[in-house]
């Protein structure tokens, strides 16, 4: 994944023609300029899940992106729609069979213009961090198939140039949890979902440190004083202490990301 300019803004509210019906989550055509998330899953009632809420949400009613799911069950083989079979050259669990994914990929691609990257959720993906979400924003859109049993077969994900990504080193029983983080995590990066753009600038891994302590009323609370420079209206100082005090966070919390800030 790569940057390409300045992440999109919502841009015209056109829409483009959608012969496909739709669910009820899915009943606004496609606008055009608008970042759309089109998600491949056996359980599209999961979605939009925590997506549909908070700031996330507010902007998927008002258009700032859009989400669709793609149910692979509509692609699944015989009367009982079957999705998966047992591995090549034995082995235990299941996998996602490739004509099905395929037929699932293709149909949420006939969606796809300009950079428009198709991710799957697994373990033995790249970790997904803050330089992937604000690269995500800046796409036109995303395709996330989310798999399930052992995986899937691997020429799928070879025919349609699908990348890998994982949260990190564990495994879940499906990708729906890692895709809505994923959206999360990228959405909110997109101009207007968040309604301050400053609110991003100093946060965790935007400039590759951990964030500095944050404070609010009451001034004391349980014997515990905010520190006297934030109360001081320097702003100087200020900036001077939250800084200091995200070096020194990660230099406990996080060594790797010391490491790596150091040599940037």
């Amino acid at each position: 994944m790569t940057t390409n300019g300045p992440p999109k803004s919502h841009g015209r509210k056109s829409i483009r023609a959608n012969l496909k019906p739709q669910s009820l989550m899915d009943e606004t055509p496609d606008l055009v300029g608008v970042f759309q998330a089109r998600i491949i899953t056996l359980f599209p009632d999961l979605f939009p899940g925590v997506l549909g809420a908070s700031l996330t949400g507010k902007a998927l009613q008002e258009g700032l992106w859009q989400l669709h799911t793609h149910d692979l069950r509509e692609h699944g083989i015989g009367k009982h729609r079957n999705v998966d079979d047992t591995p090549a050259g034995g082995g235990a669990g299941m996998v996602l069979r490739a004509d099905v994914v395929g037929l699932a990929l293709a149909e949420a691609q006939a969606h796809a213009r300009g950079r428009w990257p198709i991710l799957y959720m697994s373990p033995r993906g790249r970790v997904f961090d803050q330089a992937m979400a604000s690269d995500l924003a800046h796409a036109d859109g995303v395709t996330i198939l989310c798999g399930r049993f052992e995986g899937v077969d691997e020429r799928v994900l070879e025919e349609f140039n699908v990348t890998e990504v994982s949260l990190g080193d564990f495994v879940m029983t499906g990708g729906e949890i890692a895709a809505q983080a994923i959206l999360d995590a990228a959405v909110r990066l997109i101009p207007g979902v968040l309604g301050n753009a400053a609110s991003t600038e100093a946060e965790s891994h935007a400039n590759g440190l951990l964030e500095h302590p944050q404070y609010t009323r009451p001034a004391e609370w349980a014997g515990r004083k905010i520190p006297d420079v934030i109360m001081s209206g320097n702003h100087a100082e200020v900036s001077k202490w939250r800084r200091q005090m995200s070096e020194e966070l990660t230099q406990i919390r996080r060594p790797d990301l010391w490491k790596k800030h150091k040599k940037n």
